[in-house]
């Protein structure tokens, strides 16, 4: 029975497939067969990979180079007895871990989000009975009735159907109902044609049918889904990528210096004890305690930002990821689009209409060519056709309008009004006494209405059907005249190829008594014209779209729909791929040419397409990895599904908020709550805001923590007395990282920051500049405090004075420098000073500090610390202003014009 579970249901005939399963569509599975097939197969369930527990979690937190870091200078801060800095320090491991503890325990719930999906009731036929039994005791060889309404339980071949039509967006792409059969398919049909197949999770839209179960729990394409949800690889954004490399040479760089110092010490007979002293002041001042909470309180601030600009952050590095985005790959339907189907080209007495406005309300009107509101009795008559043969409604969903029934009814619903054709008069004027509904073997639908004396019967349906229906058309006069076939699939070829789906309208009158049969319905009709109609591209998206590909961000477009309709929609949304844009010389991928290409070939192709059409979403997953593999950072947009996969796989995955499923939500980093593609732009700003402040506050805080390790160092060398201890390191480190440091996290985004191409992921946090900029910084903290140090000790100062001056001098120094790190190329009075007025605030709240740290006998105490007359803060001063100079005179000389 196992191995039947693999094969292609939709190849074979509807009676075939019962005879396999064993099960009829009249009876159905026996009570104690169901039950034997239950415990075989198992219930009709999501299942996933185990799950790391609450502990696991919580622990691997710990797990990070700069966490060692910190957690091995709190253990030191504990040796020395400094008890109150050992716990601020192991105190700021904690929050950080509780921090990012948190904020995984939201993650990784889309299996969860697979399981609920299915826990529903579902009618079968049981030893020929129609009962209700829960979806997860259905096996396969059970026999579902569907009705309109309902969630498909699991993956069934359909063996009846009356007017069934199936809603797949969420595992296609398909932004239409399908139209269902039981005809037999060729074994190659893709997932989204196949039309004799029901799969779970899905939901009826419309008609009744009949299916026989295939297929049950991780073995439906849902539970597929879910496997590649689990096999997609939790990626480390590049952020953490870059902060784990640096942290790795920087625990190495620490280990080699503080040992290196220790034998030197060991090589001069000096006393061991302050031998160990020296080193751990060594490897103390060169460790950066600061910056993991930095990072977590920038990113933090980040999230907040992107909230207000409708753009909710699951996980705290996806802030950064997306300001090094290299390409975003979005789905169509309902991300670039409106998911609203509407009309937007008419044709009536030969003559072309445009329809504005977009999705389902109502503003908008019907304009000819010149752009006159026209007058027409066949293009009335054709907006009457749409009106009046139609099953849907327009409804107010949340304070927006949507439709109640078939997208493409309530299109033309929308058309109508615009026309200025008022529903409930046209019903009450017009009102339906019959109906032919529409079948797939027809290709088309009928109603009839009565008009006081006289009967009309209005059609609906396939442009070829209808014109076979026709014997005449309605001219603009409201005459009739010859049916021009020829002009008339023309003008359909022509809405067609803009990736519209084109309609035609028909009618003919009746006596008072007619009625309305199959078997002259389709014929003598006048024709009335074509409506096309197409889900729109939003105008937002389509700018944001422009706003990234000027950033150098590339944009693709991955969708499970036709490609006619991709090509499209991409061509409106001016995507463009190496070299070319959509209608020219890009072409358009479907996924039957993703199939036929290797792994390799993906990986060389994929960057120079724009679109992408009818993709699985194993396609969806490999065409993400390619371009991984060509050192893209992606990012992945989607609603579906399908899309969740590639969205857990991408660099960063972002799901909508409206309209996307809760495992898509899940399965992302980041959830749009207005499900637009230009607040992703927005979100990419954010983003590049959020990284050039972490790299500003790196570039800030690593020439103190330099300048303290060169401070030790050259005292070692020259076996002099250690100018700062370090107790008084970690006063350096932790309020000046508090006070100073975290308030370049409030630097508003320097203008132009959307002009940059993206960066490089395989650059580095700290280019040639920045490195240059910290070398020069620590040199003077180096030169300042060391001699500031000696000269006190060669006038007779005390230790403790001497000591005190070092400190002041590196606070000092630090808060001048502050102010260059706002901007790495632009001058504190080319951005203002009150630009960002927490930078003022931290600047006077360190120097208050520093006079408690000087002046208070308790910190006195505590720090070694001793007073200093007003002669020896104008020394520090000094040096805090030619530091502040040097780093301005070195922007200036190495910035050119263009970017100052």
């Amino acid at each position: 029975m196992e191995t039947l579970l693999d094969k292609h249901w939709h190849h074979m005939e509807a009676a075939e497939v019962a005879q396999l399963l064993e099960t009829t569509p009249e009876r159905g599975l026996d009570q104690f067969e169901s039950e034997r097939r239950l415990n075989y197969f198992g219930k009709n369930v999501i299942t996933g990979k185990r799950a790391k527990t609450g502990l696991e979690r919580f622990f691997l937190q710990f797990h990070q180079p700069l966490v060692y870091i910190l957690i091995a200078a709190g253990l030191v801060t504990a040796y020395l007895g400094e008890w109150v800095d050992s716990l601020v320090i192991l105190g700021v491991v904690l929050v950080n871990a509780i921090v990012g503890y948190i904020q995984e325990s939201k993650a990784a719930k889309a299996l969860d989000s697979l399981s609920s999906s299915m826990s529903t009731e579902a009618t079968i036929i049981r030893t020929g009975k129609t009962t209700k039994v829960p979806t997860s005791q259905l096996v396969p060889g059970d026999v579902v009735i569907l009705r309109s309404g309902d969630k498909v339980p699991a993956d069934l071949r359909i063996l009846s159907f009356k007017e069934l039509r199936i809603d797949e967006s969420t595992l296609t792409g398909e932004s239409l109902p399908v139209d269902k059969s039981s005809n037999t398919l060729t074994p190659e049909t893709v997932l989204a044609e196949r039309y004799n197949m029901a799969y779970a999770g899905t939901l009826v839209s419309f008609g009744q049918g009949k299916g026989v179960i295939v297929s049950t729990g991780n073995k439906t394409e849902i539970g597929r889904i879910s496997g590649l949800i689990d096999s997609a690889d939790e990626l480390d954004t590049p952020l953490t990528q870059k902060i784990t490399r640096f942290s790795h040479m920087l625990l190495i760089a620490i280990i080699a210096l503080a040992s290196a110092s220790f034998v030197l010490g060991l090589l001069r007979d000096e006393p061991i004890n302050e031998i160990f002293m020296a080193a751990v002041a060594l490897a103390v001042g060169a460790i950066p305690e600061g910056l993991p909470a930095a990072v977590t309180i920038i990113l933090a601030l980040g999230v907040s930002r992107m909230a207000s600009r409708k753009a909710i952050v699951r996980k705290l590095p996806a802030v950064e990821t997306l300001g090094g985005t290299t390409v975003i790959c979005s789905d169509k339907t309902g991300t670039l689009t409106e998911n609203q189907m509407t009309v937007q080209a008419i044709s009536s007495g030969g003559i072309q209409y445009s329809v504005t406005g977009t999705g389902y309300g109502f503003e908008g009107e019907v304009l000819d060519s010149d752009g006159n509101i026209p007058k027409n009795a066949a293009l009335e008559e054709n907006f009457r056709a749409g009106l009046l043969c139609n099953d849907a409604r327009i409804v107010q969903r949340e304070g927006r309008p949507g439709v109640e029934g078939d997208p493409t009814e309530g299109a033309l619903i929308v058309s109508a009004r615009k026309f200025g054709l008022q529903t409930a008069q046209e019903k009450a004027t017009f009102n339906r006494i019959d109906e032919l509904p529409f079948e797939s073997e027809w290709q088309y639908m009928a109603t009839l209405h009565e008009n006081g004396d006289s009967r009309i019967v209005y059609l609906k349906g396939a442009v070829e059907k209808v014109i076979q229906c026709c014997m005449d058309s309605m001219l603009a006069s409201g005459e009739t005249g010859s049916l021009d076939v020829e002009a008339i699939t023309k003008v359909q070829h022509e809405m067609a190829s803009k990736g519209m789906r084109v309609l035609a309208f028909a009618r003919k009158d009746l006596s008072a008594d007619g009625e309305l049969v199959r078997s002259d319905a389709c014929m003598g009709m006048t024709f009335v014209g074509l409506q096309g109609m197409i889900d729109p591209p939003r105008e937002e998206a389509k700018m944001a779209i422009e706003a990234c590909q000027d950033a150098g961000v590339k944009v693709k477009m991955i969708t499970g729909d036709h490609a006619l309709t991709a090509e499209a929609i991409g061509l409106r949304l001016g995507l463009r791929g190496g070299d070319c844009s959509i209608g020219e010389d890009c072409p358009v991928m479907t996924g039957n040419e993703i199939a036929e290409l290797s792994d390799s070939e993906l990986i060389e192709k994929a960057p120079g397409i724009p679109v992408f059409a009818r993709v699985s979403p194993e396609q969806k997953l490999r065409l993400v990895m390619a371009l991984q593999k060509n050192g893209e950072v992606c990012a992945m947009t989607g609603d579906g599904v399908n899309d969740a996969p590639a969205l857990k796989q991408a660099d960063i995955g972002v799901a909508m908020g409206i309209t996307g499923t809760e495992v898509a939500k899940e399965a992302a980093d980041m959830v749009l709550t207005d499900d637009n593609f230009a607040t992703i732009e927005a979100a990419v700003e954010e983003g590049r805001g959020v990284f050039a402040n972490l790299v500003k506050f790196i570039a800030w805080t690593l020439p103190t923590n330099a300048g303290e390790g060169l401070v030790i160092l050259a005292a070692i060398l020259f076996g002099a007395t250690l100018p700062i201890v370090p107790v008084q390191i970690l006063w350096i480190n932790m309020t000046t990282a508090a006070c100073l440091g975290m308030m370049l996290a409030f630097e508003p985004k320097e203008p132009g920051i959307m002009d940059q191409p993206p960066r490089d992921p395989s650059r580095p946090i700290l280019d040639k500049l920045i490195l240059r900029r910290i070398g020069i910084v620590s040199a003077m903290l180096l030169i300042c405090a060391f001699g500031l140090f000696k000269w006190e000790l060669m006038n007779g100062a005390s230790i403790e004075k001497a000591r005190t001056m070092a400190v002041n001098a590196f606070v000092v120094i630090e808060a001048f420098y502050l102010f260059n790190a706002r901007s790495f190329s632009r001058s504190p009075f080319e951005l203002g000073f009150t630009s960002n007025t927490w930078i003022i605030g931290g600047f006077v709240t360190m120097m208050l500090l520093q006079c408690l740290f000087t002046y208070v006998p308790v910190m006195n105490t505590l720090f070694a610390s001793a007073p200093i007359d007003l002669l020896d803060w104008t020394k520090i001063l000094a040096c805090g202003l030619i530091v502040y100079g040097i780093v301005e005179y070195d922007k200036k000389r190495s910035t050119p014009a263009d970017k100052k």
